[in-house]
């Protein structure tokens, strides 16, 4: 019995096969480990490649939006660059779903792809008893550029370019711009009444609701169409007078320049080129005012005052024709010249108030109002028709009730710029 005491004694001290009795424990989970690790680098790979494939099929799809590509044309570039980027899962990857989403506020403006991947791995599914999908999703959003045009038309570069509040009515199907690439480019009150086809900034628009799809942003190739131009000059001295009494008393004016042109009396500008050096040129009286084939050249801080202090009055202005300006003495530049109204030399700066429109004038006016340096205030009753007015300056202030209404066709708008369609990965 000492004897098999002592043996057992020296089997339970012995410790020479713990290491293999404890493999053998450990060998199924240390098999299952490396295994789910294999599966685990697999799914990390489908993934990977999955992803960069419904990123690059969001941006090609986005793409194609933005140069206003059909539904079936946008959806080929979404599954042409889908299945291009795939290798080790094109045989089993899901097709690509795609959808048109809302991005960011804005409406339909983004490109939606998701896929997936569904497969059994030896290992995971072992433990799991099902397959294992690994589901993607790339979202790409968008804006369309195009070239742009417009018939009201701020030319600042920074800080407010053009603002309409109050229960101001502006019908410009022609399109409004701002070349301020500032967060206050274009301001529209809640109150305004605005109709035009589009809104098209540098900067940022703050706008209504309904009218966000009009709206475009970050146009950052906008330019002035006229900022290589000069204006013309005529410097014969001329005074403004008025001749005759009562209802019969009107003057009757030719080409030159004048110190202020203030109308006193019912008046008819010849055909030519209206110099208005250093004061102001005021059409607000209640007299009638017809000029027929005219420009006014704005310097030494001239400024415009257009309107009519009561009912009675009328403002019929249209501008000079190519024609008349080769008569004129600019042939070179009569193309160029050609239906500018308004032209205000770019050191004008008339300062504060700057120029103003406004009262009950029933005015019709056709053609260009330049003003680079000055800003255009459209105040109160203001209400102007024609069937053609640009407007272009500095800044542009729409307030109270005014009414401006310019039937201008785009092809006889200001050209503004373009923009590139722009595209990013936004999730």
């Amino acid at each position: 019995m000492g004897a098999i005491r002592n043996l057992f004694t020296k089997l339970r001290d012995n410790r020479a096969g713990n290491a293999a009795v404890l493999v053998a424990l450990g060998m199924p989970a240390l098999i299952g480990g490396a295994g789910f690790a294999v599966d685990t680098a697999q799914w990390y790979l489908w993934k990977r490649e999955l992803q960069q494939a419904v990123d690059q099929g969001a941006y090609a799809g986005a793409k194609a939006l933005s140069a206003d590509a059909s539904a079936d044309t946008y959806s080929l570039r979404v599954t042409q660059e889908f299945d291009a980027n795939l290798s080790i899962t094109k045989d089993y990857a899901s097709d690509p779903t795609i959808e048109i989403v809302d991005y960011a506020g804005g409406s339909d403006n983004s490109v939606l792809v998701r896929a997936q991947v569904t497969r059994r791995l030896p290992f995971s599914s072992f433990l799991t008893g099902s397959a294992t999908t690994v589901a993607v999703s790339a979202q790409a959003s968008f804006a369309q550029g195009g070239e742009y045009s417009a018939c009201i038309v701020s030319l600042a570069k920074e800080g407010g370019g053009t603002t309409i509040g109050g229960n101001a009515t502006i019908k410009a199907k022609c399109g409004i711009a701002a070349l301020s690439c500032s967060d206050d480019a274009i301001t529209i009150g809640s109150n305004a009444d605005v109709d035009t086809d589009i809104i098209v900034a540098c900067g940022k628009v703050d706008a209504p609701e309904e009218l966000r799809d009009k709206v475009v942003e970050g146009a950052d190739n906008l330019y002035d169409e006229y900022a290589d131009l000069d204006p013309p000059d005529d410097d014969r001295d001329r005074e403004y007078e008025c001749t005759g009494k009562g209802k019969a008393k009107q003057a009757s004016l030719l080409p030159g320049t004048y110190g202020s042109l203030v109308v006193g009396c019912t008046t008819v500008l010849s055909s030519g080129i209206y110099v208005i050096d250093g004061g102001l040129l005021d059409l607000s009286a209640n007299y009638n005012v017809t000029g027929t084939g005219v420009m006014f050249v704005l310097r030494n801080g001239a400024q415009v005052k257009l309107g009519g202090n009561g009912n009675g009055n009328s403002i019929r202005l249209s501008p000079m024709t190519a024609a008349d300006l080769v008569t004129a003495g600019y042939a070179d530049q009569a193309d160029l010249l050609s239906d500018i109204l308004i032209f205000e030399e770019r050191d004008n700066n008339p300062g504060e108030p700057g120029h103003i429109m406004n009262g009950n004038s029933n005015s019709i006016i056709e053609g260009l109002i330049y003003m680079p340096s000055g800003t255009l205030r459209i105040n109160g009753t203001a209400d102007v028709n024609s069937q053609c007015l640009l407007i272009s300056a500095y800044r542009i202030d729409i307030r109270g009730g005014a009414k401006l209404e310019t039937l201008c066709p785009t092809e006889d708008s200001s050209d503004v710029g373009s923009a590139s369609g722009k595209i990013r990965l936004v999730a």
